[in-house]
């Protein structure tokens, strides 16, 4: 009696031990899809960096992140990780042709300069060896570049030979024109820190007395810097996309395996799960089936040998399982940081370039397409909310005469002395920008007609009363205003275009004064 009540106790006991380890398995199985769901967001995060590439690869991400947001059809996420992969590879494949069309281009250009007769001998031998060496292919864009650069030194030499040959060229008005355009147009530019001080001297040659060969110098220095650039940038976009892939390479890898060793782990813990209960069956069967109390004894002390065996082959089976979860998580982890900072760093020199894409490099204002964005802005507001929206057109009075007398570096400074006073005279609501050249536009929400012309001759006043001094000559700087209110039914543009009319107008009856269309 004592023997049966004593296997009676072992067998509950054993029921219990049973069931904590079934309650352990669900908790290391929720505690694996917690870390499988973490790495699941962490990919689609990653996919969000690679936005804006390509729009074939955004809407295969899109789907990604899609497929990822639902646990149960994250299978079907396997071959869509390839088809991103095959993407990216296609994406470097194209940068790759637009690489060779570029080389086909400059062959095209070295063969018509093989045409022209009056090549010196030297630069013909250049430019054979340059033809040669256009059969390589290009790898990076940085290959391309010192291309290009050598192409424009041909040019250059076959120019200067041509001018060697002939008389002096005299310096016309439209090449001073051509200077003053190209020293406006370098105004409006950005250019790298270290590259600031070159523009700074052909700023300061082309506002002097320039002759035609230092124009050419000029022009083919700022080509330079401007190809230096472009490929600065391409070559940064190229880096992200071959980092990109390589992490979505072992991001899939990863993937694959802890999918495969899940899997594997599956089918191994349903067979011990059914070789346990198939144990535990027998035991209850032997406490029926069996009367004699050792034969019995013996029978559960059999099953519980084999039953602790199976635990034990469970146990290891998921301690190994957690130890390539736990490696397969690393290697992921490792992958997403360094991916992320790369991204970071990516996203950073966009937003910076995106900030200067609405700046006017030279007065700091915003430029005219920063201008367009908020005309549209106001107008959607006006149309809601039918307040008062006016638009103005300030031109600066005989600038022209200011860079003539005093240079160009002169009229930089003046242009951003007065942007500095439009831009304090105005409330937080209003805008203002610089249009081009020496023209500024005001945007101005809720003033009515009354105060309009007092607001805008105070801005105008505010110019006069600056105290500009140019080589110890006092001189007083005024700007002309037109301005127009929209009305209904009108767009902007139209408003806009009613400004520049009552500027016009200004412009030729005395200047300095504000004129309100109506």
């Amino acid at each position: 009696m004592k023997d049966s009540m004593a296997n009676t106790s072992q067998l509950s006991l054993l029921k219990q031990k049973l069931h904590s380890a079934r309650v352990a398995l669900d908790s290391m199985n929720e505690d694996k899809n917690d870390k499988l769901q973490t790495l699941l967001h962490f990919i689609g995060h990653l996919s969000l960096a690679c936005k804006g590439q390509n729009l074939e690869l955004d809407n295969k991400l899109a789907k990604l992140r899609h497929n990822f947001s639902n646990f149960d059809s994250f299978e079907e996420t396997l071959p869509e990780l390839v088809d991103v992969e095959q993407l990216l590879k296609q994406q470097y494949n194209h940068v790759m042709v637009q690489l060779e069309d570029s080389r086909a281009s400059l062959s095209r250009v070295i063969r018509q300069i093989q045409r022209v007769e009056s090549v010196p001998d030297k630069v013909k031998k250049e430019v054979n060896y340059f033809k040669k060496d256009l059969s390589k292919p290009f790898h990076t864009f940085w290959d391309y570049i010192p291309k290009v650069e050598k192409l424009v030194g041909f040019y250059e030499s076959i120019l200067e030979e041509q001018l060697a040959q002939g008389d002096k060229l005299v310096v016309l008005p439209k090449h001073r024109q051509l200077a003053h355009e190209l020293a406006q147009m370098i105004s409006e530019i950005e250019f790298r820190k270290d590259q600031r001080d070159r523009i700074l001297i052909i700023k300061e040659e082309l506002s002097n007395d320039i002759e035609i060969d230092s124009l050419i110098d000029a022009y083919q220095t700022v080509l330079s810097l401007l190809l230096d650039n472009i490929a600065r940038e391409k070559s940064a976009s190229q880096e992200f996309l071959f980092a990109l892939n390589d992490a979505l390479s072992a991001v899939r890898e990863v993937v694959s395996d802890s999918y495969n060793n899940t899997q594997r782990s599956f089918q191994l813990k349903k067979q011990l799960n059914r070789e346990i209960n198939t144990r535990v069956d027998n035991v209850g069967e032997a406490i029926i089936d069996i009367n004699d109390i050792h034969s019995l004894k013996s029978k559960v002390t059999e099953q519980l040998v084999s039953i602790r065996a199976a635990l034990g082959r469970k146990e290891a089976l998921e301690e190994r399982e957690q130890a390539l979860l736990r490696k397969s998580m690393e290697t992921m982890r490792k992958e997403l940081n360094d991916l992320s900072k790369e991204a970071d760093t990516y996203k950073e020199r966009l937003f910076e370039q995106q900030k200067l894409n609405l700046l006017d490099t030279l007065t700091q204002l915003p430029n005219r397409a920063a201008l367009e964005e908020r005309m549209e802005q106001e107008y959607r507001n006006f149309q809601r909310h039918k307040q008062p929206l006016w638009v103005a057109v300030a031109d600066i009075d005989h600038f022209k005469n200011i860079n003539d007398s005093f240079g160009h570096s002169t009229g930089d400074k003046t242009l951003q002395v007065i942007a500095m006073a439009l831009k304090n005279s105005l409330r937080d609501t209003e805008f203002v920008a610089r249009y081009g050249g020496e023209e500024f536009v005001l945007i101005v929400p809720d003033v009515n007609s009354t105060d309009i012309e007092h607001l805008l001759n105070r801005v105008r006043e505010k110019v006069k009363s600056i105290p500009f001094k140019f080589k110890n000559q006092r001189i007083t700087v005024t700007v002309s205003i037109g301005a127009a209110q929209i009305i209904n039914n009108e767009l902007i543009n139209e408003t806009f275009d009613r400004a520049d009319a009552a500027l016009y107008r200004a412009k030729h009856e005395s200047r300095d004064r504000v004129i309100i269309d109506v």
